[in-house]
């Protein structure tokens, strides 16, 4: 299992391919990601790599994080992330991985938080198709409904789809496909859209379960 990449989502547009096919993508730029520490299945019970991008100066780090760059004795960085990987051992602390970690074809899975909507209805945050719209019902066209029993069992089950605070939530996206590699600008082209907003963090990996 190959490590995965900390990657920027600059927006979206869309590539013509030769046949004349317009295809949407979403640019990411990628890296350059700096290995900072290892993890091993001896010292920590499981082996992973330590990512930091982005370099940033001391007074824009939190306290407990600039303790924690010092410990290491290295730069600071805005962004860290940690990659889980089948072996450690392969990778050293200082190496830079950049946008030449992917090549065009492969699929990957990207993970994203999703832009906040705030408190939303029934019917936005759940797609619910609400109340008749004409006879017998009365201000009530848009509410969710029932939402439970009567004496028994006397509650509301857990996991009812409600009203409540919609996006704002980690999401991956499974198997998308890299459309093509940009390595001079360091962006990669993923087709279909990712999760976030635009200049927001993303987590790009090898796809886990392709299809």
């Amino acid at each position: 299992m190959r490590v995965g990449m900390i990657a920027k989502k600059l927006g979206m547009t869309q590539l013509f391919e030769d046949n004349g096919r317009k295809v949407p993508v979403t640019v990411l730029k990628v890296g350059p990601c700096v290995v900072l520490s290892l993890k091993s299945k001896e010292k920590d019970g499981y082996t992973a790599v330590q990512f930091g991008v982005g370099e940033s100066a001391e007074r824009g780090i939190k306290k407990p994080q600039l303790g924690y760059f010092k410990k290491l004795g290295s730069k600071f960085y805005g962004t860290l992330k940690e990659f889980r990987v089948g072996d450690s051992s392969i990778y050293n602390v200082g190496d830079v991985f950049d946008v030449t970690h992917f090549e065009e074809g492969q699929l990957v899975d990207v993970s994203g938080v999703t832009n906040g909507k705030g408190f939303a209805g029934s019917m936005k945050r759940h797609g619910f198709g609400g109340l008749r719209a004409s006879h017998g019902v009365s201000i009530t066209h848009r509410c969710h409904g029932s939402t439970g029993n009567r004496t028994l069992p006397g509650r509301v089950f857990k996991g009812k789809r409600m009203a409540g605070h919609m996006g704002n939530s980690k999401v991956t996206i499974l198997n998308l496909r890299v459309h093509s590699v940009d390595k001079e600008k360091g962006v990669i082209f993923v087709c279909g859209a990712v999760p976030g907003s635009r200049s927001g963090t993303v987590y790009v990996r090898d796809a886990v379960k392709k299809c």
